[in-house]
């Protein structure tokens, strides 16, 4: 089974990039299972509804999100309504959405997906390493493959979930910090890892916003807006190679596709 595990969409350009760029990925890896990173797909922040329907109309199969899933206030409105539109399984009981999934990949093979936030840096929700067993546990008798979302600033958090999870999932991917790491690997129980898969988005930026609004934010201390950026647009993310009947991971390749000049831009 292959998964196609794709870095924090940023705004238009970035859902722009898997119109133009998903299909050929999904055709030449011959993808069973798309999973992206959704938080920042509506002008930076959050996710509003058509959004999501079009994210779902460049056939990717599962939307995570992370700490700015309710940046949109009309994102409470409806997102009990997506099955595969998540936020993080450790928001407290009572959070409106739900943070795993399980689904039938297009090879037929059944997979799951949770969302996890970390608290390193971020919001103190519970805890995702608590969390992850416990939505393990629930899993375990349903599918062998469970891919993970980890949703967290520090690297250090990031790799210590892999370690704690290694052979009881599929892969570990972490996103939200936009840069992708050189440091993907099949842990040795055959967990699939890497500390952040990316970004799809606008490069000639910081982190997918306009340069001069970060610098004048860091250069002043002042409170400002923040546009997404528009250049240099590409796709990143990471294809892991899994064996349904074990769920163990064989491979995992790191992606960053770039958009032809004007592909990308609104």
């Amino acid at each position: 089974m292959k998964l196609f595990f794709i870095g924090d969409i940023v705004g238009k350009p970035g859902r722009r990039a898997l119109r133009v760029l998903l299909p050929a990925v999904i055709h030449r890896h011959d993808i069973d299972l798309v999973v992206a990173n959704a938080e920042n797909a509506a002008a930076g922040f959050g996710v509003t509804r058509t959004v999501v329907e079009e994210i779902y109309a460049s056939r990717v199969d599962v939307l995570t999100t992370g700490n700015h899933v309710w940046d949109k206030k009309e994102v409470m409105e409806f997102i009990d309504e997506y099955e595969t539109l998540l936020r993080p399984a450790n928001y407290p009981e009572g959070t409106p959405g739900r943070g795993t999934v399980l689904l039938s990949a297009r090879n037929g093979c059944s997979a799951a997906v949770i969302n996890l936030s970390g608290r390193v840096f971020m919001k103190p929700v519970d805890c995702p390493f608590r969390v992850a067993e416990s939505e393990i546990r629930k899993l375990r008798n349903r599918t062998n493959v469970i891919i993970v979302d980890m949703h967290a600033e520090a690297t250090s958090e990031k790799q210590a979930l892999g370690w704690f999870l290694d052979g009881e999932v599929s892969a570990v991917i972490g996103t939200h910090t936009h840069v992708q790491t050189a440091d993907e690997q099949i842990l040795p129980k055959g967990t699939a890892y890497i500390t952040d898969v990316g970004m799809t988005g606008p490069f000639d930026s910081v982190i997918g916003v306009e340069k001069e609004m970060v610098i004048e934010r860091f250069l002043t201390y002042r409170p400002n807006k923040f546009d997404v950026a528009k250049g240099d647009v590409r796709l990143q993310g990471a294809v892991v190679d899994i064996d349904p009947e074990t769920g163990r991971a064989r491979a995992i390749e790191r992606l960053s596709l770039k958009c032809a000049e004007g592909q990308g831009i609104f």
